[in-house]
């Protein structure tokens, strides 16, 4: 433990099998519910509260007509530089030891504040609980030594995890060999990331990936200006009452005020 471990998604290794949602799904101990047909196979539509990872399924034409399907593991990309950890009022978002982003439920207040703060549009909210979920990388499981369920499941070795800087170099010398529109995705945005891909597409072909994802200038006004000036504010308010009751003892009535009230209706 305390290694800086990535998660690599090779999507031209990828056969749309879903192991990987199944056995997310499984590990975590998420409910399934019934869906509609909705014309794709894709399903469920986007990632929920109860669904942490997703395989999107595309259907995609090239300029010389080519068709093919292409398929994208999706799920949280636990960055280096986390809005969400940075807008968490109550510490429920954390960097774990491996540098990934983890979570502890029972803090979470249900304020939202990391959806509107991930750059791209991770967690999800369970009305019924108030709280937010995401995925942890099975950081439960990482602790024991064990790979991510997701990781285990997948059947072709699209999916793997190690040292960061061994998988940032698999990842160019996979890209290398497949040559054309072929890029890493995910090392060099907000910080880094903790979960990269191989595309054989440039990112703006798939459904749903930014292809420049940034933390919202919101977030750093908070971090650094706002949540500040509140703490400061709330101490000012807090040494403020402190002192009075020292200088003054606590505070009284005034005696108008206190016959004032007597005369309209008190006791």
């Amino acid at each position: 433990m305390g290694n800086e471990l990535v998660k690599l998604i090779d999507t031209t290794l990828c056969t749309a099998c879903r192991g990987c949602q199944v056995a997310c799904k499984q590990w975590n101990e998420m409910p399934g519910f019934r869906t509609k047909q909705t014309g794709t196979y894709q399903n469920p539509p986007d990632l929920q509260w109860n669904t942490w990872t997703l395989i999107r399924f595309q259907e995609y034409e090239d300029k010389d007509e080519n068709f093919q399907w292409i398929f994208r593991k999706d799920g949280c990309m636990h960055c280096t530089d986390a809005s969400c950890v940075k807008v968490c009022p109550s510490g429920a978002l954390y960097y774990t030891d491996i540098k990934t982003v983890g979570i502890h439920r029972d803090k979470c207040i249900g304020c939202k504040e990391c959806i509107a703060a991930c750059p791209f549009d991770i967690p999800r909210y369970d009305k019924k609980t108030e709280k937010i979920y995401k995925c942890d990388l099975c950081y439960s499981r990482i602790k024991e030594n064990l790979p991510p369920a997701c990781v285990k499941s997948c059947p072709t070795g699209a999916l793997t995890i190690g040292p960061k800087d061994e998988m940032i170099k698999k990842a160019y010398a996979r890209v290398q060999q497949l040559g054309g529109d072929a890029n890493v995705y995910g090392d060099k945005f907000v910080g880094g990331t903790h979960v990269i891909y191989v595309l054989q597409f440039k990112p703006e072909v798939y459904d749903e990936l930014p292809q420049d994802p940034k933390v919202p200038v919101s977030t750093f006004i908070w971090k650094d200006v706002l949540k500040p000036l509140s703490l400061l504010a709330a101490g000012g308010v807090i040494g403020g009452s402190l002192l009075h009751y020292f200088t003054h003892g606590p505070h009284k009535p005034h005696p108008e005020h206190y016959d004032q009230d007597t005369k309209q209706g008190g006791a």
